[in-house]
């Protein structure tokens, strides 16, 4: 991960917009992240996004880069999000996006910065 990426917890960020997006997950999961595409283009930072729920096709591209959680289960893309943190060689170079706050304490402890995702979404407006 370069300096200053966005790492981005998909499934908080589309459950704190109530646009239906429970009726049909993938197109929600592509929808998000076509914007994450258009908003990393206007950033000029690359962005990696997590996914909770069985890998598919999302998208994605040069500038965002989409992964699923390693396994199924309670927090699994949390603890993927945290791991990543931890591993990288300057975690507070990096701006976590979620309103978990399991996830938030976890990497904010190991030098993340945090995100809301009601704040992010109005990056992603604007």
């Amino acid at each position: 991960m370069a300096a200053g990426e966005w790492i981005v917890d998909g499934n908080n960020v589309m459950g704190t917009r109530p646009d239906g997006w429970w009726r049909d997950r993938r197109a929600a999961m592509r929808r998000l992240v076509g914007e994450l595409e258009a908003f990393a283009a206007r950033d000029g930072r690359p962005v990696t996004v997590l996914f909770d729920g069985t890998p598919f096709e999302a998208g994605g591209g040069e500038r965002v880069a989409v992964r699923f959680a390693s396994r199924k289960g309670r927090d699994a893309a949390d603890d993927d999000i945290a791991a990543l943190v931890a591993r990288h060689p300057e975690p507070g170079t990096l701006t976590v996006v979620t309103s978990d706050r399991g996830l938030t304490a976890r990497v904010a402890s190991a030098g993340a910065t945090v995100e809301g995702a009601q704040t992010f979404l109005a990056r992603l407006a604007g």
